[in-house]
């Protein structure tokens, strides 16, 4: 039997989902083929348990269809990918295509693998699911930053395979990256704000506190909408939805439509003039008070700590 585990890059690159899935399907003790586009570095996938890489090579965009096509083509039981947006918009095409049970938003390993049961984020984030199968194929996402990265070196093969897209089903009109320095899904650190900034002019001491921190930045879905930071920042309901180790929300009220995208984080500091905002009800930690003087000495006592 093999599991086949879908490994996302960026800009040739692998991303961290991708060596979360390859860690995870380690589980299974099966043999595990990997499937990338565009790696510079595929033998990497090795030192986390990889037994086959198979680099599709393109000079084209490569959409969301045609992965899922390719990944459906493939002899495999279990199809593993990270729930990233990517992710989540390919797994049930996948499901379909090889009649499959489709298990999403995973948050930890297996109770056990014959019949598989998992337990799963459900009811965005607010609570855990268990679920059960005896499917023989199963198309599989993890949650980020749930499971882990578990490094198991051994020697495999790449086989490199040219793609020859002839019939594009969906055409990229437009990319739009976020502007952090870090992926926001991907960052262990996460530092968002809100309306309580005022202004874009004061995002400044946002960034400084998240560079302090080694952290991306979020924001809430007001401040993406009234055009201060790019959607791609806007944590919540209807925007990313994330698990950081840790989230720093400053002048956030805490609208459930935002507690919604970052409910899995490991801990939760909230900053707020508002003693009585619904946010501190979900923190690990607060402070009550101007964000404006709290965040600049945060970041200095940080920077200076890191000296």
């Amino acid at each position: 039997m093999s599991i086949l585990v879908y490994t996302e890059t960026h800009e040739g690159k692998f991303r961290k989902n991708a060596y979360e899935v390859v860690s995870y399907a380690n589980l299974f003790e099966d043999e595990i083929i990997a499937v990338t586009f565009n790696s510079e570095n595929p033998e990497e996938l090795f030192k986390y348990g990889a037994n086959k890489v198979l680099n599709y090579k393109t000079d084209r965009n490569i959409t969301q269809d045609l992965i899922a096509e390719t990944l459906s083509a493939q002899d495999a039981d279990t199809v593993i990918l990270s729930h990233s947006n990517e992710g989540a918009t390919i797994a049930p095409f996948i499901a379909i295509n090889k009649d499959a049970a489709l298990i999403t938003n995973i948050t930890a390993k297996p109770e056990s693998l014959s019949p598989f049961k998992v337990n799963r984020k459900a009811f965005s984030g607010k609570g855990i699911m268990t679920v059960e199968t005896d499917a023989v194929h199963k198309v599989l996402t993890i949650s980020p930053n749930s499971f882990g990265i578990k490094e198991k070196e051994i020697e495999g093969a790449v086989e490199t395979l040219e793609f020859d897209l002839t019939d594009d089903k969906v055409k990229i009109e437009n990319v739009e990256f976020n502007s952090g320095k870090q992926d926001l899904k991907e960052a262990d650190i996460v530092v968002g704000a809100g309306r309580g900034l005022k202004s874009a002019d004061n995002w400044g001491i946002i960034e400084d506190l998240a560079d302090s921190l080694n952290a991306a930045t979020a924001c809430s879905k007001p401040v993406s909408d009234m055009g201060w930071r790019p959607h791609s920042e806007h944590v919540g309901q209807t925007g990313k939805v994330i698990a950081p180790n840790l989230y720093v929300a400053v002048g956030i009220s805490g609208a459930i439509q935002h507690l919604a995208g970052l409910n899995a984080s490991k801990n939760i500091l909230v900053i707020n003039t508002d003693a009585e905002a619904p946010f501190f009800k979900s923190a690990n930690y607060g402070i009550v008070g101007d964000a404006f003087e709290i965040v600049p000495k945060l970041t200095e006592a940080i920077k200076k700590l890191n000296s």
